[in-house]
């Protein structure tokens, strides 16, 4: 199962319960940071979602309203005796991009690791432990006014255990956990693979956010018959159209249409303007293309699980 939290859903300034742009993956116990906008903390505190747990914080790009929190919630979790390192994921110039945050939060108690994500993404398991198995992140380029990306996380599901393909092969019952976890293990001097004792690989689930960006085919790949879409919709109507393409957003009417190309299973719609007071007021426009697209809110939370 995998917990999403929309922590802020504000593009460039913060409004009164509407802090700047961030959302928690959280999954195992384990969490991941998606932006890091102004207000971050306070969100999150009010959401209940612990970022002490926080493996990695992966950014979109590296305007304020985007990385403002990162110095404060560095401090934070000094101040909490944090030791774990924390992997900090971005596009290009994220070295850059770091060295003021981290001079802003002083002397911390763990390391931070600057990682650019390889094109087949980051194995989460190999960042922290408790992570599952398939759990993976990866970035794919979005279209925005400096170097951007969105990121899609993935986690996987294998076959259905096969207890008598197992004990066919002579695995005792107490390694039947570990193949089950997607491990190999020895028996009679031979290893034993999962895929020996498993089924087909079944449907896992996918949570795709897009960050700042105009419409890109990049997006409809990544988002493809994604189990929610997490997308920009800064500006209210179709008149923005070009406004929007020029600053490198969306209206909410082609968040629903890119949506709707993607066949995305679900769209919440976030990063609003300051001047979408009441984004119910603009969702018509989306729900034209996307029947279902939902009004992103701070602190709005949904639990996705395995069919």
């Amino acid at each position: 199962m995998i917990d999403v939290t929309l922590l802020g859903t504000a593009a460039l300034m913060p409004l009164p319960g509407r802090a700047l742009t961030a959302a928690a993956l959280c999954c195992m116990g384990r969490c991941l940071l998606l932006d890091c906008g102004e207000g971050t903390q306070v969100a999150a505190r009010a959401a209940g979602v612990s970022l002490m747990s926080a493996d990695v914080v992966a950014l979109t790009h590296y305007h304020g309203d985007h990385i403002f929190g990162l110095p404060g919630l560095l401090q934070t979790l000094t101040s909490q005796g944090r030791e774990a390192p924390l992997t900090v994921v971005g596009p290009e110039g994220l070295e850059d991009a770091m060295a003021p945050v981290m001079k802003l939060a002083g002397r911390l108690s763990f390391d931070v690791r600057l990682v650019r994500l390889p094109p087949e993404g980051l194995r989460l398991r190999d960042v922290h432990a408790a992570w599952p198995e398939g759990a993976r992140l990866a970035a794919f380029p979005t279209r925005h006014r400096v170097p951007s990306q969105g990121y899609l996380f993935a986690l996987a599901r294998a076959g259905r255990f096969m207890p008598e393909r197992a004990a066919a092969l002579g695995v005792p019952v107490r390694l039947w956990k570990a193949l089950q976890n997607g491990e190999a293990v020895e028996v009679s001097g031979r290893m034993v693979t999962p895929d020996e004792v498993t089924g087909a690989p079944r449907r896992g689930l996918k949570v795709a956010f897009t960050g700042d960006t105009s419409p890109c085919e990049s997006i409809v790949e990544a988002a493809r018959e994604a189990d929610l879409l997490i997308c920009e919709a800064t500006f209210p109507s179709d008149g923005d159209a070009a406004l929007a393409l020029e600053r490198g957003h969306m209206t909410f009417s082609q968040a629903g249409a890119l949506a709707a190309e993607a066949g995305a299973r679900r769209l919440w719609l976030c990063h609003y303007s300051q001047r979408v007071e009441d984004p119910e007021a603009c969702a018509p426009a989306a729900r034209a293309r996307f029947p279902g697209a939902v009004c992103g809110a701070d602190g709005m939370r949904m639990t996705l699980a395995y069919e």
